[in-house]
């Protein structure tokens, strides 16, 4: 019988070593090794009688058949974790999600995400990137990641992609400097010292340097950080006026550690994502950005309105 000749977990080595290019990437993806994957391939092969892949030096390559065959085996993959969700045993779903997530995420939103997360997948483990989204988007282009929780713009569209709730910018600055600003709303008064923001070649950086060309500010003055937390300290040092996410520092304006000075001009919102590759990824992967989409708005919808 099928039972005692094929397995799930010979279908999944098919469709990761189809997914990560060789017998090695599928191996580290699945948290086991190379002789394993080979062998549960060839297991697979000589069940179905097939060849499925070309072992060239380095790489496969999918045969004709192996192309007819490699649909049906993500079907069976998906149809044993839906048969699972019916029967309400998702504890018995014991896999691993590479997730990307960006600093402000990882910052914000990250944990209630979390605990719901493991609240529907209790066997779930979650493997944690966090870095700059276009650093994010490259990983999940070349199957490193299977969720990206991150903003745009994008290089480049995924088949699996969820918008989230937007996230505004504030200016803010300690009190000290707040009262040493020249009066008006003109954002060329913040120029009189350190501007603070994001890094390089993120979109409000872009935005701001080029609102500094265009009205003639001191570009020299803007200090980008990669890491938006460590705005916070320098910023509540009085080192300048920093331009940051409104849920990032929500908490020091409520508390008046902060104050955000009047502007006549802030960065564009950014819009997040959950972003996945739907033609490849299992269904857990699809239910962790549902469960996305119901945490980001519940978790920042009330500051985003103020």
């Amino acid at each position: 019988m099928i039972k005692s000749r094929i397995t799930l977990k010979q279908l999944e080595a098919f469709s990761f070593v189809v997914d990560m290019g060789t017998f090695r990437a599928a191996a580290a993806a699945l948290g086991t090794t190379q002789p394993n994957i080979s062998s549960r391939i060839s297991a697979l092969e000589a069940a179905l009688d097939v060849t499925l892949l070309y072992r060239d030096a380095g790489s496969v390559r999918l045969t004709t058949k192996g192309k007819d065959l490699l649909e049906r085996t993500r079907d069976v993959l998906r149809a044993g974790e839906a048969l699972l969700e019916a029967a309400g045993r998702q504890e018995l779903i014991e896999e691993r999600l590479r997730l990307g997530v960006t600093e402000l995420v990882a910052c914000t939103w990250l944990q209630p995400f979390l605990r719901q997360l493991r609240r529907e997948y209790p066997n779930l483990r979650v493997e944690l990137q966090v870095d700059l989204s276009r650093q994010i988007e490259e990983r999940l282009r070349e199957g490193q990641l299977d969720l990206a929780l991150q903003n745009a713009p994008f290089v480049s569209r995924t088949s699996g992609e969820r918008m989230l709730s937007s996230e505004t910018y504030v200016w803010v600055a300690n009190e000290e400097v707040v009262d040493g600003l020249a009066e008006g709303a003109s954002v060329g008064r913040f120029f009189d010292r350190a501007v603070l923001t994001h890094a390089r070649h993120t979109a409000a950086g872009n935005a701001l340097h080029e609102l500094a060309r265009e009205r003639g500010y001191d570009a020299g003055k803007i200090v980008h950080s990669s890491a938006l937390s460590a705005c916070l300290p320098m910023v509540s040092e009085g080192m300048g006026v920093a331009l940051l996410p409104r849920s990032l520092v929500q908490g020091e304006l409520d508390a008046g550690r902060l104050k955000s000075p009047i502007s006549d001009w802030t960065a564009p919102p950014l819009t997040f994502f959950a972003r996945f590759n739907s033609n490849r990824a299992p269904r857990f992967v699809e239910k962790a950005s549902d469960i996305a989409a119901t945490i980001r708005p519940s978790a920042t919808e009330d500051k985003l309105n103020l």
